[in-house]
Parts: structure tokens; C-alpha cells; sequence
């Protein structure tokens, strides 16, 4: 799935998460004020819908919980990604080998995995505005901004992550779009990539 490489393609160090703005002309929320958001997520779940480079869709469910774990479920083929331990795995349903797996730090799931979220500190923001009532901020590896970028939205008060784009080094773009989150309690093995790889046998 497209996703997958979006998730966990090298660009990734580069992930930055973004917050609402105020509607209309409203300066955009401070990088300060996002990174109060983010540390404020500890346990969530909503669900997601992924608009590929060619158009084609899929959606699924997200859960997280910070720090360092996060599972991504997709609709209709039992295909799972999972950050948990240190590492990204995924489980594709159409495969019969074993997980691949890639260190979280090279994916841009580890700065909203983080134990402590500082968007000022973090020397990856190339960009940050308003577009359409919402806070944007894109993100790159400094020491590879030729592999592409992440940008994320954020819906303006209640603060919510309401989408990324990430774009990656040929110019094509993976959308995904987010419901509201939701406070939940997941018990350890939902974040297990060693309980999801016995469950698969």
C-alpha cells in the first residue's frame, strides 16, 4: 500500500505535526501551542481515509498511544502497520514472509510518538502558515531535503490533526485524512508487534 512507503519512507526523521488556527485571517497557531497539543495525546483512536498518488483510495482505523506506539489497521484485507518497541512493522495480508521492519526514528511517526513533543526545537519546520482556516507545517530531513516533505493540517478550535500530505522525492503526494480523535483505553498486545506477528501464526 501507498501509505506504507508515505509512512515510513526516509523523509520520515522529518515528521512535524500540526494545530488549529483561528478561522479567516487569524495568524496561525504557534508551533509552541501545537507541540502543548500533541504532549496533551496520550491515548486515542479515529478512523482514516488515504487518497494515493493514482487516485485510488483506502481507509481504516488509527490508534495511538503515546509515547511510542501507534497501529494503523486497514479496512477489508487485515493489513496492519504498527509502531511499538522502537520499531515500524508491517503486516501485509498478501504476504506469507515475516513483518519488514524499520527503525521509528527514520519514520515520521516518532516525533508525534515522542515522549515529549518540542516543535520549536525540532530544526525540521521549513514551512509554517494558514491554508483554508487551517494551521499548516512541513517538515523535511535537514540532512536529505532532496527525499521530499510532510505536511500536516490542523482544524481550527477544537484543536484537531485533520490531515497530512506527504510528497515525496518524484513530486507525488499521499493524502490522509482523519476523523476526530477519540479517548480510548487499548490494552498492550494491541500495540504488540510480537502478540500481532504469534496472532498471524
Amino acid at each position: 500500500m501507498t501509505l506504507f512507503r508515505a509512512l515510513l519512507a526516509p523523509l520520515a526523521a522529518a515528521l512535524i505535526w500540526t494545530a488549529a488556527a483561528l478561522p479567516g485571517l487569524a495568524a496561525p497557531a504557534s508551533l509552541a501551542d501545537i507541540s502543548r497539543y500533541l504532549n496533551g495525546i496520550q491515548s486515542a483512536g479515529t478512523e482514516f481515509t488515504q487518497v494515493n498518488a493514482d487516485g485510488s483510495t483506502s481507509s481504516g482505523r488509527l490508534l495511538i498511544k503515546r509515547p511510542g506506539r501507534m497501529r494503523f489497521e486497514y479496512a477489508g484485507d487485515d493489513t496492519v502497520v504498527l509502531a511499538s518497541g522502537g520499531q515500524v512493522a508491517i503486516f501485509d495480508s498478501k504476504s506469507n514472509q515475516p513483518p519488514e521492519q524499520y527503525p521509528l526514528s527514520k519514520t515520521p511517526l516518532n516525533l508525534i510518538l515522542a515522549r515529549q513533543v518540542d516543535l520549536t526545537r525540532s530544526g525540521m519546520v521549513v514551512g509554517h502558515g494558514e491554508q483554508d482556516g487551517m494551521t499548516t507545517v512541513t517538515a523535511q530531513d535537514p540532512q536529505r531535503p532532496e527525499i521530499g516533505t510532510i505536511t500536516l493540517f490542523f482544524e481550527t478550535a477544537p484543536m484537531r490533526l485533520a490531515q497530512w500530505v506527504v510528497t515525496d522525492e518524484t513530486g507525488q503526494q499521499t493524502l490522509v485524512r482523519l476523523g476526530p480523535l477519540q479517548q480510548g483505553d487499548y490494552p498492550p498486545s494491541t500495540f504488540s508487534i510480537t502478540f500481532e506477528s504469534g496472532r498471524r501464526g
